[in-house]
């Protein structure tokens, strides 16, 4: 186990390492002039070029990236991640309050989309060639080939604008101070941004517990079983789930990754301010420092949801503990 822990946290940092530096040399390659983005056009024609050196100087624009990776790196080491220039605010205080907006989003969208997804896979597995079958592989087929951000332009316009169910967008209600906001408000404006995430991320789960469940009843011992006269779901109940469970978990935290890269999109369209939200503003604005602790926040996410696929396997297999203590020894 120490040697399994080091072995993690050795890779972990190694992460964060090449996600600060890869990100710093793509903000300092993009097209984007910081100044420009966050004062306007009309703002720099009318702009002295002691004003202009003074805004340079703020944002950097001159210094080397190199120059200024290291020096973020060493503020970093210390736990300070810098201050976000679009913001006005510590990078780290930026992220917490954004992180903690879309931390139940995401893992609501996460949830449901894992549990719809193994249901749909295995109904559609064990009714191999049936209309229900048909149906779930037509979605599935539908919904990969859908764009996010169109899929939820359309959620927003039929749900919200049509029928009014749901608020158009934001958090909480407009108005309402943070101490009125109930967590009922926080729920309900989460509904359509959540459905969205949720609906995107069951194709994938689904096709592939689909094929796992199909090559588990087509397998000799699940036919020996149904020899002895055990129905299908029984077979599926006690032999497929225990083998459907290892690529279930893997595909369910591997799509972490997924779910936030799709926020990004759904929380722009529905002007929810979480960090997908705040990664477009920081993107667009050339704000560098924020990118990168937002970037590190979603590495640390799909990093640790890797990490508990791997812890999993142990407890769902235990011929996975057995093997791992056989090399070690």
């Amino acid at each position: 186990m120490l040697r399994f822990a080091l072995g993690q946290i050795v890779r972990f940092f190694a992460l964060m390492v090449a996600v600060s530096a890869v990100t710093f040399v793509l903000v300092a390659a993009s097209p984007i002039d910081p100044v420009q983005a966050n004062t306007g056009q009309a703002a720099m024609l009318t702009m002295s070029a002691e004003k202009r050196a003074q805004l340079d100087e703020r944002w950097g624009v001159d210094e080397p990236v190199w120059e200024r990776y290291f020096a973020w790196a060493q503020d970093a080491a210390r736990g300070d991640l810098g201050e976000s220039l679009r913001f006005n605010a510590p990078v780290v205080q930026v992220v917490a309050e954004r992180a903690g907006n879309s931390v139940l989003l995401l893992a609501s969208a996460w949830v449901i989309s894992g549990v719809l997804g193994v249901a749909l896979g295995v109904l559609a597995g064990a009714l191999r060639g049936s209309l229900l079958d048909r149906i779930v592989r037509g979605y599935c087929y539908l919904l990969s080939a859908t764009p996010t951000f169109w899929l939820a332009i359309v959620v927003l316009m039929v749900l919200a604008v049509q029928f009014g169910w749901f608020p158009v967008g934001f958090s909480v209600p407009i108005g309402v101070s943070s101490e009125g906001v109930t967590l009922a408000d926080r729920l309900y404006h989460m509904v359509l941004p959540a459905l969205t995430l949720s609906v995107t991320g069951v194709a994938n789960i689904a096709l592939h517990t689909r094929e796992k469940t199909v090559d588990v009843l087509s397998s000799d011992y699940a036919r020996f079983a149904a020899a002895r006269g055990e129905g299908r779901w029984a077979i599926v109940w006690r032999h497929g789930l225990r083998n459907l469970a290892l690529p279930a978990l893997t595909l369910q935290f591997g799509s972490v990754s997924e779910i936030i890269g799709g926020s990004v999109l759904v929380e722009q369209v529905f002007s929810y301010p979480g960090i997908g939200q705040a990664t477009v503003t920081a993107g667009l604005g050339g704000d560098a420092p924020l990118l990168v602790g937002l970037a590190l926040a979603t590495a640390a996410l799909v990093f640790a949801g890797n990490l508990v696929a791997n812890l999993l396997y142990g407890l769902v297999d235990p011929r996975m503990r057995k093997g791992a203590v056989d090399a070690r020894a």
